[in-house]
Parts: C-alpha cells; sequence; structure tokens
C-alpha cells in the first residue's frame, strides 16, 4: 500500500509543480504534514543534500523521501510516480507540436504559469529561510523574539551572501563549500 501512495503522491507533486525542483518544495511540507514520513526540518535538510548532488532537486527529493519511507522500492516507486506526469505531457506535446505552436490560448496559459510557478518558488524560498535561520521550536512570544534568531546560520548567510556579492564569477560550489566547512567547524565547536 505504500508504493502505491508514494507513487500517487509524488505523481501529483510532479503533475503540478510547475518550475523545477524548488517549485515541489510547498507540496513536500504539505506532504510531509499530511503523511508522516519527514519533517519540515528535514525537508530542508533534503533540499541542501538534493542541492548538493548531481540530478535534479526534485527527483532526488522523491528518491530519498521513497528509500527512507520504504527502501529501494520505495524509492523507485517515488521517482516513477514523479516523472511519469512530465512524460506524458511531453509525449502529448510532441504529438501536438504545431498545433500548440501558435495557439494563443496555449501561449496565454504559459504566460499565467510564469507568475504563479515564480510565487512557489519564492514561497519555498521563504518557508527554506524561516527554517534555517530561526528555531521555531524555541518560539515563546514576542517577548522573547531574540532566543528564536539563529544567529550562527543568520551570521553564516550573510557571509556567503557578501562573498558572492563582492566575487560575482565565484562558482556556487565555493559558497557551498564555505556553508559546509562552517556547518562542520560550528558542529566541532559545539557552538
Amino acid at each position: 500500500m505504500i508504493f502505491l501512495q508514494l507513487f500517487w503522491e509524488f505523481f501529483k507533486t510532479g503533475l503540478f509543480a510547475v518550475g523545477g525542483g524548488l517549485a515541489t518544495l510547498p507540496f513536500l511540507y504539505e506532504m510531509g504534514e499530511r503523511t508522516g514520513w519527514f519533517t519540515a526540518h528535514q525537508v530542508a535538510d533534503m533540499l541542501a543534500v538534493s542541492e548538493s548532488t548531481p540530478g535534479p532537486i526534485g527527483i532526488n527529493m522523491a528518491v530519498y523521501t521513497g528509500y527512507t519511507s520504504a527502501g529501494i522500492p520505495g524509492s523507485l516507486c517515488a521517482l516513477v510516480g514523479i516523472v511519469t506526469p512530465s512524460i506524458i505531457v511531453i509525449v502529448i506535446i510532441a504529438a501536438f507540436l504545431r498545433a500548440f505552436r501558435d495557439n494563443k490560448y496555449v501561449n496565454g496559459a504559459f504566460y499565467g504559469i510564469r507568475p504563479a510557478s515564480t510565487g512557489l518558488i519564492a514561497a519555498a524560498g521563504v518557508t527554506v529561510a524561516i527554517g534555517a535561520l530561526l528555531r521555531t521550536d524555541a518560539w515563546q512570544g514576542w517577548s522573547r523574539f531574540w532566543t528564536v534568531l539563529d544567529w550562527r546560520a543568520i551570521l553564516l548567510a550573510a557571509v556567503v551572501y557578501a562573498v558572492s556579492r563582492k566575487w560575482k564569477k565565484l562558482h556556487p560550489a565555493f559558497l557551498i563549500l564555505i556553508g559546509a566547512v562552517a556547518g562542520a567547524l560550528f558542529r566541532f565547536a559545539g557552538a
């Protein structure tokens, strides 16, 4: 039963997450709350690992979720589920490419999809930023707001941002490496 559920959940995600891997994040947060397969904090960890490993983010996250939920067969079910909608759409579009090319309704639909996918990605970015920079489990009211801020994460984000602005041609892998080294040093120091 879990295999069918994994396939179906990721099929829906693949069908509606237009805009790439980051557009899957709102669906994953909702899926985690509903199914209990992972927490919001684990989604942020999955995103970090998916960003630093080869392959599309959405597929990496689906395979990871499937594997942690039901082993290798679960990862295969989640993988097939998330890529099947894209395959179906590509086959349909390829069959009718000439008819779609100049269709004003299709052009209008794609015009409307762009801001929607931008909004999904922005919402995912805000959710990831909150998860990375705030300790929401420490919330005790507005009078103790400062206890919620994760100062190490905020400092690291500011340093990485400053480095990325100063040296614009710096490869993103180097910035990821800076974050990994800083995180390891913070963990080593017990901070």
